[in-house]
């Protein structure tokens, strides 16, 4: 049995003093994974700093934006009046995300900071992960690898970036705040997360011993409709094919404002601004709508396993895109 230290911080600061004294510490919140990790042998820290009693789990609108504290729950979230009025995307990504009984469990916080649920990464049996041991290979990109990803992938590393409701939240453009130990900052979502290809073994640009306190979601135009899509193998509790969260404001048949963003197929949540530019300012057609799909899985890089994501992801996109707009196929 491997043996760490447990400790509870009941302070933000003092949490973050916990973990810049401990260069090896680690944090446990609901959604994080930390523990399924830990039972796989994959991370060892010596230290566990539990911060589930920080007070942070508050949910408030301030005019067009809407703050939400890091250890609000899926389900609170779900359950808020301005998300299920104002964004239906976030709420769908929310109650598509897991159980129930997860929901009631897992954090804000936590869900974006889940670490990837490759098979590889998981094993610490495998050798080549350069997830786990940069430099080392990957072990997926020659071996079963129907679920991972095509888009930021290489040859470096193709492991998935899990989440729902971050697909969600990055097609949105919301802002994380970061507390550490002498600076607080806020990091637009969009750049927050870091590609496999760039850098496998590191997934965030959050540094040890900085904590997320808040996401900042901008709220839509009141005019605005928006959806999450969620393709998967069976009805419930699997994790993503491919999955679209698309907003659309459509005036007169012409696309005026157009978010995108893509799951299941990236190595983070992938913000699709090649369909974007696409889709604003044309017609709300099908025709526009696979344009914008071609043109956001142009550069998908596959191995044989994944190479059915690509027509996947696409129609996927389209037919939330019809979804959304009320235009039929």
């Amino acid at each position: 049995m491997r043996t760490f230290d447990y400790v509870r911080a009941t302070d933000t600061r003092e949490a973050v003093r916990m973990l810049a004294d401990d260069p090896a510490a680690s944090c446990l919140a609901g959604g994080t994974t930390q523990l399924d990790l830990m039972k796989d042998g994959v991370l060892e820290p010596p230290r566990l700093i539990d911060i589930t009693r920080l007070p942070l789990h508050g949910i408030e609108r301030r005019g067009e934006t809407l703050h939400v504290q890091a250890l609000v729950t899926m389900e609170e979230l779900a359950a808020d009046t301005t998300v299920s009025e104002r964004l239906p995307m976030v709420r769908e990504a929310l109650l598509l995300g897991a159980s129930v009984q997860l929901r009631n469990m897992a954090t804000i916080g936590g869900n974006l900071l889940q670490r990837t649920r490759c098979r590889y990464f998981r094993d610490p049996t495998v050798g080549a992960c350069n997830k786990r041991a940069p430099g080392s290979g990957c072990a997926a990109v020659n071996g079963v690898a129907r679920m991972h990803a095509v888009l930021g992938a290489s040859e470096r590393c193709i492991a998935l970036h899990a989440s729902d409701l971050a697909v969600a939240l990055v097609a949105l453009g919301a802002i994380v705040h970061i507390q550490g130990p002498s600076r607080s900052r806020t990091v637009p979502l969009t750049e927050f997360y870091v590609t496999a290809d760039e850098s496998p073994e590191r997934e965030n640009v959050l540094e040890h011993a900085e904590l997320i306190t808040e996401v900042e979601i901008p709220l839509p135009p009141p005019a605005a409709r928006s959806g999450y899509l969620k393709v998967r193998d069976r009805a419930s509790y699997e994790f993503a094919l491919t999955s679209a969260a698309v907003m659309l404001v459509v005036e007169g048949g012409t696309i005026r404002l157009a978010r995108v963003g893509l799951g299941g197929v990236g190595t983070k949540p992938w913000r699709a601004y090649e369909a974007e530019h696409v889709l604003t300012g044309g017609p709300a057609t099908t025709a526009t709508f696979r344009d914008a799909a071609d043109a956001t899985m142009r550069d998908a890089w596959t191995v044989p396993g994944t190479a059915f994501k690509v027509p996947l992801a696409r129609r996927t996109l389209v037919r939330e895109l019809q979804t959304v707009s009320g235009v039929s196929s």
